[in-house]
């Protein structure tokens, strides 16, 4: 797993603290675990973490809801898009290059999430949440996977402009995943704004 730091967790793991208190210094390790992806073209001084890629993908979540899509849960997606990567605590950020299969991926990630939410009081509640998202088995949880993919073109496309190159693998999967003609459309007008 590559990450700027030690897991917070590891400094209080052996102190009694309200499990708050503890959930933050779990989940702030998402802070520490680079994009992974991104570290063949972009130095590590300047490559995203997980928790900026999640924010973001909550905050475009929520605004496209807003704007395009008002019969969905907001309060749902948000959470959603939160809790999205959560699992990249354990797991680490998983991608194609690492040779591991879909299923054991799936395994690994849900090993994760149990293991975070199943301690605290409400976690089942986040738990289907996230299987939700992974079955893309509600509105709200097709919405959120393809904003997922939408953060990581509108993120390639600003390391383009940063001076980063051969970020077209990162388009190219955007395009695959993507399916509502609104969000194509979104990924379509990135395409004009890339720098060559």
């Amino acid at each position: 797993m590559e990450a700027k730091n030690l897991p917070p967790l590891n400094y209080i793991e052996d102190k009694k603290v309200n499990e708050i208190i503890r959930f933050y210094y779990e989940l702030n390790h998402l802070k520490q675990i680079y994009r992974k992806g991104w570290l063949r073209n972009v130095p590590k001084e300047k490559c995203e973490s997980v928790a900026d890629h999640s924010f973001a993908v909550a905050i475009l979540s929520y605004f496209l809801a807003e704007k395009f899509f008002p019969e969905l849960d907001k309060l749902k997606i948000v959470k959603m898009a939160l809790i999205h990567d959560f699992c990249e605590i354990y797991s680490g950020d998983i991608i194609p290059s690492d040779k591991i299969s879909k299923e054991e991926k799936g395994r690994m990630e849900e090993e994760a999430i149990i293991k975070i939410f199943s301690k605290m009081s409400k976690g089942k509640d986040y738990i289907k949440l996230w299987k939700e998202f992974q079955e893309e088995s509600s509105e709200e949880a097709k919405l959120v996977k393809q904003v997922d993919s939408l953060e990581m073109a509108l993120q390639a496309s600003v390391y383009e402009n940063q001076g980063y190159k051969n970020l077209d693998e990162f388009f190219d999967d955007a395009n695959k995943k993507i399916k509502d003609p609104l969000i194509k459309n979104f990924l379509k007008e990135i395409n004009k704004i890339r720098r060559a």
